[in-house]
Order: structure tokens, then C-alpha cells, then sequence
């Protein structure tokens, strides 16, 4: 028996479990798969393929034995931001970089879990765009539309999952780095709460506001991943409770006080709401209304947040410059904005830290009066391939911030933030919301993503140019 693309990895998961299926048809399937599109969609930076093979052959073993695990045999792919021992992990730079020597810890427990590692996924220069593009591996493609970009900075693994080629795929978010590109490519993207799945060897990634997170096309398998990825390496310094995210899916949310927010938090130059980004988000809202919540308009007061958020990113990418094996393949962006975070390392950066718990107060108080947040995740559709590729620094920062002004206030919180699918442009560009919530509250919002998605079942519509299956695949 083989399992098309449509199987989720909740239901890939069960099959293997059932001996319905080998892990070794399904990684081959997924191997096929990505061979398949890497020259139109080119999703993936590194391919595993015969370490993938022997893992799964490995897990097939275990399972004929008896063994279960939550993702025993499953092929799964991770952004190139994140270890695995034997690949390099070049996070979008140009150069032959040297393979790492062990596992960073997200991966450790995926692999604890069962999973099988098929391949690295393409990220833009060390995660900083909101598009997936640049020298070292070309373009990564939208299967929405070849034309677009499926957003950054987790846009390998965004277009990986949208097409079908593995059922769900860890990424990372800075500034909405797994929202931003679920929402371009139709997919559930949860950024959990800070600490809850580990980017050690780093104990704080970009100064605290970068987490690991999962992209899937389903509420069940964004948190099934989420469980399997979840923990603390000992030296973390943030270890936030254990949540039950796959128990959450199925419960009843309770009726709740959702604050529709539609203004753009503070900005240095003008963001503007896409009048169809608008209306899809109001129309969820309206959803949401009718399945018994209370929803209003109303902003979390977040004030002057922008100017906490620039001194950790910038300081995050110096960090990450001085580190560079190849500093001299790097985008000259790259070399501006780690000069500015070198300039800001010191007192602004200690100043912003400082502010957070300033923060977590005033727009915590927020949440007395309502329970979740429902925003755009951007405010734009996907633009097309090569839209901010050659932008200057200043061109490509006021880009950023009119297309993606929504999404990265939750970093600097360090809360979780889920991001659902909420339609389509006329185009037929994917639009996506995010659900928002105070610390810990994943449980929360996979509960109400669940709901909407029982209403809405936007699982079963796939894009026209991912890859169609055959007997081949």
C-alpha cells in the first residue's frame, strides 16, 4: 500500500503504526516527490537520501518489532537554520560550509520521536526577508503560484508542506518567519510560546525573539509536530511549562472575546492593509462571530514595541556575522544591518530587553479584556519572485514593513501566535490570519484554530501547480 499526498502526518503516522505502509515507501515516496519539483518549486538546500533510506529501513525494523512512537518512520524536513548532525548548516549564506557534528536539540527530539529527516529546507540570507530567494541556492518558488514567493524566512519548508512533498515541516520565527509563509502558501503555522521547542546549540536565538515552529496542512499535524518537537535542552534559559497541544485540538475552545485588530502596530514608514487581505480576515472574524464568540475591533496598545524589536534583531545578526565561515559571500544588507546591531549591542540592546517586561504588563492587561487576537499575518499577498531580491537596504526594510507591518510584535513578547488560512485573493493568492494569545496559551489557540478549521476544511483544497501524484511518486 502506498499513501498519497493528501496524508497528513497524523495520518501517516497511524498508518505506519497499523503496518499499513513501510517507512521506506514513504520516504522513497517523499524523495521522488522532491526530486520531482526541485527544478520549479526548489524547496530543499540538502536532500538525505540515503541517510533517509537507512532511517527509514532502520524504523521499519522497529516497528515490525512492535516498537511505537509518535512519529516512528515518518519523513519530516527542517529549515537550514537548524543542526543535523553530518549536513552543513549554511541558513541561506553562500560557501561550502562544514557539516555539523551533532543534532541541535528540535531535531534530537523529532528523531527521538521517530521521525526521518529527508532533507534541510532553503531559508534567505540567515532568516532576514520575508521571501525565500538569494545566491547561494536561487529562488524557492510558491506551488500557488510559481510566479510568488511562499514568504520567508521558512519558505523551503512552507512550499515543502503546501506541495506535498513531506506532511509537515519545522521552521523558525523571528518576525513571522513560519506565519508569514503559511499564510502565503495556505498552511497552519504556529510560532509557540518562547522556550517551548529548543534552538539550542543557541539557548536564544537573535536575542530571544526567534523560536522554532511548525508548518502543516492541518491543525492535528501542526500540533502533533509541535508535541514531538517540544522540550528543553538542560542549558536553556527559557523552559516554559509542558502543553498538550495534540489534546487541545479536540476540545471545545468555550466561547470566547476576540479582538479583531486591523492597524498595523507603530511603523516607521506607512503599512497599508490590502483591501482583499482585509476583507478575508473580516470575513473570518464573521466566522468566528457565528460560531458563538464575542469579536470587536480593538488594538493591543503596543505603543512604541518597534524600537525594542530592531536593537535584538540587528544585535542577532552580528551575532550570527561574526560566526560566518564566508563573510565575504554575504549580502551587502547583511553588512549594514550587522553594523547597526553592533551599534545598538550595547545600551539600546540592554534597554530593549529591559522593555519586554514592560510590555508583557501593559498589553497583558489586554488580555483581561479579551481572550484572543485575530490580525492579519500580512498585509499584503505574496509578491512575485525578485520583488525585494536587488533592493537596497532602506528599499528592502520599507518593503518588509508594508507587506509584513502584523506579525512581529508577538517576537519581541516571546508568545505564541497561530496563523490559519483565510482564503484567497481573486488571483487565487493564498491570505492567511493569526490567532494571538498571551504567554502559554498554545493550548488556546490550537482549540479555536481546530474549531475553524471544522468549519472552514481548508485542508482539502491543494494547489494547482504542486506536484500531482502517479504511480511513479
Amino acid at each position: 500500500m502506498t499513501l498519497d499526498r493528501s496524508a497528513g502526518l497524523t495520518d501517516t503516522a497511524r498508518a505506519l503504526a497499523d503496518g499499513e505502509v513501510s517507512s521506506r515507501t514513504l520516504v522513497e515516496q517523499a524523495l521522488a516527490r522532491i526530486e520531482a519539483t526541485q527544478g520549479t518549486l526548489n524547496a530543499f538546500r540538502i536532500v538525505r537520501t540515503e541517510a533517509a533510506l537507512a532511517e527509514a529501513e532502520a524504523a521499519d525494523r522497529e516497528l515490525a518489532t512492535g516498537v511505537r512512537r509518535p512519529l516512528l518512520g515518518v519523513p519530516v524536513a527542517v529549515k537550514d537554520d537548524m543542526d543535523v548532525a553530518g549536513e552543513p548548516t549554511a541558513f541561506g549564506c553562500q560557501g561550502a560550509h562544514p557539516p555539523v557534528t551533532e543534532d541541535g536539540e528540535a531535531v534530537r527530539r523529532l528523531r527521538a520521536a521517530g521521525a526521518v529527516i529527508v532533507g534541510k529546507t532553503n531559508t534567505c540570507e540567515l532568516g532576514q526577508w520575508p521571501f525565500t530567494e538569494g545566491p547561494a541556492f536561487g529562488a524557492t518558488r510558491n506551488p500557488w503560484s510559481t510566479e510568488h514567493t511562499p514568504g520567508g524566512s521558512s519558505g523551503g519548508s512552507a512550499a515543502a508542506v503546501a506541495a506535498g512533498l513531506v506532511p509537515a515541516a519545522l521552521g523558525s520565527d523571528g518576525a513571522g518567519s513560519v506565519r508569514i509563509p503559511a499564510s502565503w502558501t495556505h498552511l497552519v503555522g504556529v510560532k509557540p510560546q518562547r522556550g517551548r521547542i529548543s534552538t539550542w546549540p543557541r539557548g536564544e536565538s537573535f536575542q530571544g525573539i526567534t523560536v522554532n515552529g511548525t508548518l502543516a496542512r492541518t491543525v492535528a499535524d501542526a500540533a502533533l509536530l509541535l508535541d514531538a518537537a517540544s522540550g528543553n535542552h538542560e542549558h536553556d534559559p527559557h523552559r516554559p511549562p509542558a502543553v498538550d497541544a495534540s489534546a487541545a485540538v479536540g476540545r471545545d475552545p468555550g466561547r470566547l472575546r476576540i479582538a479583531l485588530a486591523l492597524k498595523p502596530p507603530f511603523t516607521a514608514v506607512p503599512a497599508r492593509l490590502h483591501p482583499e487581505v482585509r476583507a478575508r480576515v473580516v470575513e473570518l472574524a464573521e466566522e468566528l462571530a457565528r460560531l458563538g464568540h464575542t469579536v470587536e475591533e480593538a488594538d493591543p496598545p503596543y505603543g512604541q514595541i518597534g524600537l525594542t524589536f530592531v536593537p535584538r534583531a540587528t544585535a542577532g545578526i552580528a551575532e550570527w556575522v561574526a560566526e560566518a565561515p564566508f563573510p565575504a559571500l554575504l549580502d551587502r544588507r547583511t553588512h549594514g544591518a550587522a553594523r547597526l546591531g553592533r551599534l545598538l549591542g550595547g545600551a539600546p540592546l540592554r534597554a530593549a530587553r529591559r522593555a519586554e517586561a514592560v510590555l508583557h504588563r501593559r498589553i497583558g492587561r489586554f488580555f483581561a479584556s479579551y481572550d484572543v487576537v485575530l490580525a492579519p499575518t500580512t498585509a499584503a499577498p505574496p509578491p512575485r519572485i525578485g520583488a525585494m531580491l536587488h533592493l537596497k537596504g532602506f528599499a528592502t526594510d520599507r518593503a518588509i514593513i508594508a507587506a509584513c507591518p502584523y506579525a512581529w510584535p508577538w517576537n519581541v513578547l516571546g508568545w505564541p501566535g497561530v496563523n490559519v488560512p483565510a482564503g484567497f485573493t481573486a488571483d487565487g493568492l493564498p491570505v492567511g490570519a493569526q490567532l494571538l494569545g498571551p504567554a502559554h496559551s498554545e493550548p488556546l489557540l490550537l482549540s479555536l484554530a481546530a474549531q475553524v478549521e471544522a468549519e472552514r476544511r481548508w485542508h482539502e483544497v491543494w494547489p494547482r501547480e504542486a506536484v500531482t501524484d502517479s504511480p511513479a511518486l
